[in-house]
């Protein structure tokens, strides 16, 4: 009987003794540790060629894959595993000061940056639909893909200033509005501007109409023609810039040549300050000067006048804001001994309510 049982344990150890694990190094050792997890299944080798993870040069051409030249199979059986670190449950093993969380370059190592262009991207011509098309066929689907990428015609109504001055012993009205139309590069502008006594005759009124042409990403040349209507007829070339200085001033500049040689120029200033979404407190500035003497208008040569004022409006939609402000106005320089010589103020501060829109 014990005969029997010798037996039958030699040969259920036989299987088990004639698997050879000495190729597996330090296998061995690790693998008792899992024995209580069953079989621990190899992982699929990852193709990084496939993945593009490593230059062509270090891959193996595709006709050497589909003839077998240099491609076989990779024996698992030779390999040495007793330099790898084994998998463990725990996460002792990882170096996070090692990890970098910030983008990073994920070309292979001796591989081109992803930021670098090949030199094939640019050769050729400029559009390559033109050597199968040709450029005569090409030219006016690129204009249409132009025009509605940018080139579209659009226009616009803004009347700025619509308000009432409220001075003593002088209440006037004032108006400032401009319109424009056409396209990123180039638009027609139309302007006018004027003020007058409540009641009274129109004292300034001009009208302008400018060929306007972007000079850049923010400003725009204008030229064009001015005519004043009051207090007389008189006609004007115009050259300015208008657009947007740096931290969001709304700058307009222009010098004027009149139909009888004299010369003036003017430079408008204002910024919009948001203290909400809809309540907006904007500082305007204007300064006026002339080259020469404009007797039959009370003008004196050099700086004629300056004019700021605050206004805060709140908008009750986005194209309708009225506002409430405070301006001064002054005559400066030679133009100031006209006005007191004629018996007038040369300046004065009054209180602004008026409306700003556009459509």
């Amino acid at each position: 009987m014990r005969a029997a049982l010798l037996a039958a344990a030699a040969l259920g150890a036989a299987p088990v003794a004639a698997q050879d694990h000495s190729a597996h190094g330090g296998h061995s050792s690790e693998a008792q540790g899992h024995a209580g997890h069953g079989d621990v299944a190899t992982p699929p080798e990852m193709d990084h060629c496939a993945m593009g993870h490593l230059p062509p040069e270090q891959c193996p051409s595709p006709e050497q894959d589909d003839e077998g030249g240099d491609t076989e199979p990779m024996d698992h059986s030779q390999m040495d595993h007793s330099g790898m670190e084994q998998p463990d449950d725990s996460h002792s093993g990882m170096v996070h000061s090692a990890m970098d969380h910030a983008p990073a370059d994920k070309s292979a190592p001796g591989a081109a940056p992803e930021s670098a262009v090949p030199p094939r991207a640019l050769q050729g011509p400029q559009h390559a639909a033109d050597a199968v098309w040709g450029a005569e066929a090409m030219a006016p689907a690129r204009e249409a893909n132009r025009a509605t990428h940018g080139g579209m015609k659009t226009g616009m109504v803004m009347v700025e200033r619509l308000e009432a001055r409220i001075a003593e012993g002088h209440d006037a009205f004032v108006w400032d509005a401009q319109a424009w139309y056409g396209g990123d590069l180039d638009k027609m502008w139309l302007k006018t501007e004027g003020e007058g006594e409540f009641g009274g005759a129109v004292e300034d009124a001009e009208i302008q109409a400018l060929w306007s042409h972007a000079i850049g990403p923010f400003f725009d040349l204008q030229a064009g023609a001015r005519l004043d209507l009051e207090p007389e007829t008189r006609s004007h070339l115009v050259l300015g810039v208008q657009g947007l200085a740096p931290y969001m001033f709304h700058v307009d500049g222009a010098v004027f040549l009149s139909d009888r040689g004299d010369i003036a120029a003017r430079l408008e200033g204002e910024y919009d300050q948001k203290i909400t979404q809809r309540l907006i407190l904007q500082p305007r500035a204007e300064l006026e000067l002339a080259v020469q003497d404009v007797p039959e208008r009370g003008i004196g040569g050099g700086l004629t006048t300056f004019e700021t004022g605050l206004r805060l409006r709140y908008e009750i939609a986005r194209e309708f804001a009225p506002y409430i402000g405070v301006g001064y106005e002054a005559k400066l320089g030679e133009t100031a001994d006209i006005a007191r010589a004629a018996g007038e103020d040369p300046d004065g501060f009054a209180l602004l309510l008026g409306v700003r829109a556009w459509f």
